[in-house]
């Protein structure tokens, strides 16, 4: 007797059971093309690109160096203003606490070549001290400040462009090389970008940087001076030497800038790069003795350049120069005051460069605050 066909129930079921079957394996492809790769086969993967594609090494890694290359010079642009900023930021107070001993250095260096001193009509200063004990009590005590609102306008934009250019520079001479890794050559491109970085400042704000020199250079009280400030120094000059006067002694300041600054930053940026190997957060302290450390050394070494330099710059405005030129400065105070002459006022720069040691501290404090608050905005 021949077997019943099938009924309706039974293959209507089996049809149910199949499409399930086929629901599951496609939700199992699904799942495994959505699924992250492990190591092992991201591994076994390229090694087999590789293997059929030998040339694509080299194109991935061209690829990304390129795209790396394009990501920094996002972070310059994005960074440039902030480092501009920060470094604003750090000149302007501490510029001002140490302006007495900047005005007692200025004349300490210079009373050989001031008019005053030289005519007569003042004595000679025999120290830091004896010189701002006299200040306050012939000119008055607020007079230890005279100049130093042309410094403070100097000192922002001068401060503000070395900071922020030293840290460009830094970048386009290390381009390619690994972050935080010491070696000689980073060494070296700290020290070139640290004075490129002053050099560029210096040629910026030089009119305001004579103007200071020769305000606080002026002696007496207000009848007796010779400029009222710093807009009649400017005018007075120009009137009579032109543009030249402005500039007066720029290039001995240039040799003093390319020492100093040299030193100053990359002195400092060397150092921390190499404190940095270190596993734990360097401290603020011992970032502040290196950064006094260096100062002190910066400023030492430098020190006769900047004599001559404040020498020069003396000569702007007057009828009959004392030196013909930078090395004829050199040379005259060599031969009629001394090789001691050279570093006359250098202690009371040692205690100024306790505010420029922290300034390069703070610099950093600020600005990782900043990339800090940056980086908060940016993720709310």
């Amino acid at each position: 007797m021949p077997a019943a066909p099938p009924s309706n129930s039974s293959a209507l079921s089996s049809i149910i059971v199949l499409q399930q079957q086929q629901v599951s394996r496609g939700e199992q492809q699904q799942q495994e093309r959505g699924r992250k790769p492990d190591a092992k086969e991201k591994e076994e993967e390229g090694a087999e690109r590789l293997s059929r594609h030998p040339g694509l090494l080299v194109g991935e890694a061209a690829a990304a160096a390129a795209a790396s290359r394009v990501r920094e010079q996002k972070a310059w642009m994005e960074e440039f203003p902030r480092d501009l900023l920060a470094g604003a930021a750090m000149g302007g107070v501490a510029h001002t606490i140490v302006a007495p001993v900047e005005r007692a250095k200025l004349l300490l260096q210079t009373q050989e070549s001031n008019w005053v001193i030289t005519g007569g009509k003042q004595k000679r200063y025999t120290g830091m001290l004896d010189c701002i004990y006299r200040i306050a009590r012939d000119e008055g005590v607020l007079s230890l400040w005279r100049g130093n609102g042309t410094s403070v306008l100097r000192y922002y934009p001068s401060l503000a462009l070395n900071f922020a250019c030293k840290d460009l520079y830094r970048k386009l001479l290390t381009l390619g090389q690994p972050d935080k890794q010491l070696s000689v050559s980073r060494a070296a491109s700290n020290f070139l970008a640290g004075a490129a970085a002053g050099c560029t400042s210096l040629v910026v704000v030089y009119p305001l940087d004579i103007a200071h020199t020769r305000l606080a250079a002026d002696l007496g009280k207000s009848e007796a001076r010779q400029f009222k400030g710093m807009t009649d120094f400017l005018r007075t000059i120009y009137q009579k030497d032109g543009i030249k006067g402005l500039y007066r002694g720029l290039p001995a300041s240039i040799h003093g800038m390319v020492v100093h600054r040299s030193m100053y930053f990359g002195g400092f940026d060397t150092a921390k790069e190499y404190m940095s190997q270190e596993p734990s957060h360097i401290p603020f302290w011992k970032r502040w003795l290196v950064a006094q450390a260096v100062t002190t050394s910066a400023g030492l070494i430098s020190y006769p350049l900047d004599t001559v330099r404040h020498r020069m710059m003396m000569q702007s405005g007057l009828e009959k120069h004392m030196y013909k030129n930078t090395l004829d400065c050199w040379r005259k105070i060599y031969q009629v005051e001394g090789m001691h002459s050279f570093y006359r006022g250098a202690v009371s720069n040692m205690f100024r460069g306790t505010g420029a040691a922290l300034i390069l501290v703070l610099y950093d404090e600020v600005k990782s605050w900043m990339n800090w608050t940056a980086s908060q905005k940016a993720f709310d």
